[in-house]
């Protein structure tokens, strides 16, 4: 917010209706050393001077643009066409509102529309719905339809899935008749042989990742064979970038694919909003949450777009109801829209390349110094796990001289390893330079 018009008086009569004495009082959960202070900011001085003092102070954090970032996990730096800016900053989509009323909100309706159509090419699956509210929260949604598929068992869990991903989904699961397992991988991929082993129960569906959280491509046709041989369900997450040149999981055999739509055009943001994709197969349609959108034909046979499906509680009878989810990432489900017919099928396979390219050239001049090595040998997208000889927190030190953010610490694959990611936005230069700060350790 740039302008606050509230005088002292305005809020000595807030601060007595919630029968609290300071603003300060609003925020006990957070520790006070970490809170912002007054910024060293005179008083009496005017708001240009004020303005001057904060984009001073603005300038001392690092960022993207600042420093070289390596870190993924998730989130990725990509580059985004400025026609996705421009097209999305449009006001009658910037603004456009749950379209309640289809005969005045046919634009974003037809929107909606092109990116489902354009996420089920992408994921090899049947039907998309509207978009969630980020990858984990799609994560968690795949596992509530194969909940509601079954009347009780176990949603096995691959532990090369994303942390956070697993979190979520014990989370939204924790009230459910079905309790989350967590299988443990080998050397980095998910082992198979473990499937359906070791369980409390009947396996009612498995969760796995590829590119998974290490960024080792996994076996998605066999894992999906193995998982319906188990009589389960079989819910693949994506990231959509690598399906430009992996064959869609849907198409291997995936009964439910979900992911993080951020590398879509979306912006890193400090960690959000973002966007969660999810595909079904028809026969798992009904058990989509959220609504989805259809094309149709009026009176006059002129084409329309209308909400075909809504399942969620707000809209039929909450026994009926697949989840509470309140709404979609419309915004976000746009500039991913936009992106994809942007950069079309060649586009997403050069782009897609490219990342492999940068990642195989940096993981090999990384080896080449004798320094560090990969954790694991397996085929990878554009993440990879280094092992360094040093200590991890030495290795940061010496990074963060540099401006370089080396990658992302995970406690999963040893004590000093780094998960590395590297996209297209990063030279030769950039890498080499790099490879050039691990012979130095």
């Amino acid at each position: 917010m740039d302008y606050i018009p509230h005088g002292r008086e305005d809020i000595r009569q807030m601060l007595e209706a919630l029968e609290i004495s300071s603003v300060d009082d609003l925020y006990p959960d957070i520790p006070g050393k970490i809170r912002a202070g007054g910024y060293g900011i005179a008083g009496g001085i005017s708001e240009q001077e004020v303005r001057g003092t904060l984009e001073k102070f603005a300038g001392m954090n690092a960022s993207v643009r600042t420093l070289k970032s390596y870190a993924g996990g998730g989130a990725y730096e990509h580059f985004i066409p400025a026609i996705i800016d421009d097209i999305c900053s449009k006001p009658e989509f910037y603004t456009a509102y749950t379209p309640y009323q289809p005969e005045a909100s046919q634009g974003i309706l037809q929107s909606i529309y092109e990116y489902q159509s354009m996420i089920c090419e992408l994921t090899g699956t049947d039907v998309s719905n509207a978009s969630l509210y980020d990858g984990a929260t799609a994560a968690a949604e795949a596992a509530l339809i194969s909940v509601n598929k079954y009347d009780g068992g176990v949603v096995a869990v691959s532990s090369a899935v994303n942390p956070m991903y697993r979190r979520v989904i014990e989370t939204y699961l924790r009230s459910s008749p079905c309790r989350v397992e967590i299988v443990e991988h080998t050397e980095g991929v998910t082992d198979i042989s473990r499937i359906g082993k070791h369980l409390s129960g009947k396996l009612v569906s498995f969760i796995f990742q590829s590119p998974n959280f290490f960024g080792c491509i996994e076996d998605v046709k066999s894992l999906s064979d193995c998982i319906h041989d188990k009589g389960a369900l079989s819910i693949a997450v994506a990231n959509p970038l690598s399906l430009g040149v992996l064959e869609a999981p849907g198409r291997n055999g995936a009964d439910i694919v979900v992911g993080e739509g951020q590398p879509l055009g979306i912006p890193l943001c400090f960690g959000g909003p973002y966007l969660g994709f999810i595909g079904v197969k028809k026969e798992l349609m009904r058990k989509l949450p959220g609504r989805i959108i259809g094309r149709t034909l009026d009176k006059d046979g002129k084409e329309g777009f209308v909400m075909t499906l809504q399942a969620r509680e707000q809209h039929i009878r909450r026994e009926k109801a697949t989840s509470n989810i309140c709404s979609n990432q419309a915004l976000m489900a746009l500039r991913a829209a936009v992106y994809m017919a942007y950069m079309g099928k060649e586009g997403m396979k050069k782009v897609g390349a490219l990342n492999i390219c940068n990642s195989h050239y940096l993981a090999e001049q990384i080896e080449k110094t004798g320094k560090a090595a990969l954790k694991f040998r397996k085929p990878f997208f554009n993440e990879f796990v280094v092992e360094f000889k040093k200590d991890t927190a030495e290795v940061l030190r010496l990074f963060e001289k540099e401006k370089i953010l080396p990658g992302i610490q995970v406690g999963e694959a040893g004590r000093n390893s780094l998960l590395c990611c590297v996209t297209e936005t990063k030279t030769k230069g950039d890498m080499d330079k790099y490879a050039d700060v691990v012979s130095k350790l």
